[in-house]
């Protein structure tokens, strides 16, 4: 999932049983009859979802490596004991190659001010996204590795445990290492009906 669009703003409420059972699903199980693809998304565009800058560190894309980041909406926490999150990607992103090789990630849950952010790393057909960060302040997680952007309303720190194919998306399941919250001002950045919206 490279960028917020009707697919990625899906919201996969799970409980572990189905989470256990997802492995043997098909991976493009057919639609039930008269679910369109417009259909369903639609219907779940009225489902009102936060908003998170999932990154993680590229080490081989080239001598110092490089910072990719995806705005989603498909986030979720699974367990509080153990601590686990689940993201959910396109199959075949860059996020999606990425967190296959690279275990470890962070999330930065975005306030209301933070739009743009979301907006900039949403954007389709990018070749890198070095220059993405170059003006957004951001530390480097000490257990991830992963950029931590700054004013977000929380910070997570992961390590995948688990990836579920789930028809065109992965799902990744994921320990949180370590939480930041870095700041408590202003609210939270809200997806619905194909925007970005503020509560209230």
């Amino acid at each position: 999932m490279c960028g917020v669009d009707p697919e990625t703003s899906v919201l996969y409420v799970l409980q572990t049983d189905v989470l256990r059972a997802l492995p043997t699903l098909p991976s493009h199980s057919p639609h039930a009859e008269g679910v369109s693809n417009d259909e369903f998304r639609a219907a779940m565009s009225r489902l009102a979802g936060g908003v998170v800058l999932v990154t993680a560190h590229d080490e081989d894309a080239g001598p110092r490596g490089e910072d990719v980041g995806m705005t989603a909406t498909a986030f979720l926490s699974v367990s509080i004991d153990p601590p686990l999150v689940l993201v959910s990607v396109r199959n075949g992103s860059r996020m999606d190659d990425l967190l296959a090789e690279q275990p470890l990630w962070a999330v930065s849950v975005l306030s209301e001010s933070q739009r743009h952010v979301a907006g900039r790393f949403a954007m389709k057909g990018r070749i890198s996204d070095r220059l993405l960060f170059e003006d957004i302040p951001y530390k480097r997680g000490p257990l991830s590795g992963a950029p931590l952007v700054g004013g977000a309303l929380s910070t997570l720190e992961c390590r995948t445990e688990q990836r579920v194919e789930a028809g065109d998306h992965t799902l990744v399941i994921a320990r949180v290492l370590g939480v930041e919250l870095p700041s408590a001002e202003g609210g939270p950045l809200s997806y619905f009906r194909g925007r970005y919206r503020q509560l209230g």
